[in-house]
């Protein structure tokens, strides 16, 4: 009587664990898996890309590009292979937007100080007025760690069509002024495979919020 007791009480456990771990598991297979896209020209707003990328729909990666950074060291795709990392256009001279952009760019590199697989990467759409002494002035004014943040200038042709044709975030300027460049308020999230993962206003915080949110996701993907 004893021993019939004891094996229904332990069907009964072993019954009640096994409904618990099924249980559990459908509850995590019901929980949306977090996603992020991958972006192609396709993708954005026209305005913001080149006529010549406009219709790709599909591998779509950051070209090459070798840019001269506040120190007067040449950035290349190297220095960022296998990393995450951040991109946004800007002057040092803008007074509108690119104060506030700056400010979330600094508040990014605090919380990505110790994160050895992410880095930053801001491209100057006035690189005649951005020379590398004016980047590193302002470099040190904003408290720019070097080893994470790359402040760029170099021939404003290359700069223009790096933005349209693979950072797909600026607006051509006016039309008698060959290559002149409407910088927006996107930052963009590259992957480890140079391929866009999301756009951020930078200038929005809750969109700061979700941007490191996902630089995060990408280092563990």
């Amino acid at each position: 009587m004893i021993t019939g007791f004891r094996k229904y009480r332990n069907f009964i456990i072993l019954f009640g664990l096994l409904s618990i771990i099924i249980f559990i598991g459908i509850y995590e297979l019901s929980i949306p898996k977090k996603t992020l896209p991958v972006f192609t020209p396709r993708d954005v707003n026209p305005e913001l890309v080149d006529s010549t990328v406009q219709h790709v729909g599909y591998n779509h990666v950051i070209a090459d590009f070798a840019f001269t950074n506040q120190n007067g060291k040449t950035i290349t795709q190297k220095d960022y292979e296998n990393n995450v990392y951040v991109a946004d256009f800007f002057f040092t001279t803008c007074q509108t937007i690119c104060p506030k952009m700056t400010d979330n760019m600094v508040w990014l590199q605090d919380k990505i100080k110790d994160n050895s697989k992410v880095k930053l990467l801001s491209f100057s759409v006035t690189p005649d007025i951005d020379s590398v002494p004016v980047l590193k002035q302002y470099a040190l004014e904003k408290g720019v760690i070097d080893e994470k943040w790359n402040l760029v200038t170099g021939n404003k042709k290359d700069i223009y069509y790096l933005a349209r044709k693979s950072y797909l975030v600026v607006k051509t300027g006016k039309p008698e002024d060959l290559y002149d460049m409407v910088h927006t308020e996107n930052f963009v999230l590259v992957d480890q495979k140079k391929r866009i993962r999301g756009f951020y206003d930078g200038t929005n915080k809750e969109d700061m919020e979700k941007l490191l949110e996902d630089i995060n996701f990408l280092c563990n993907e």
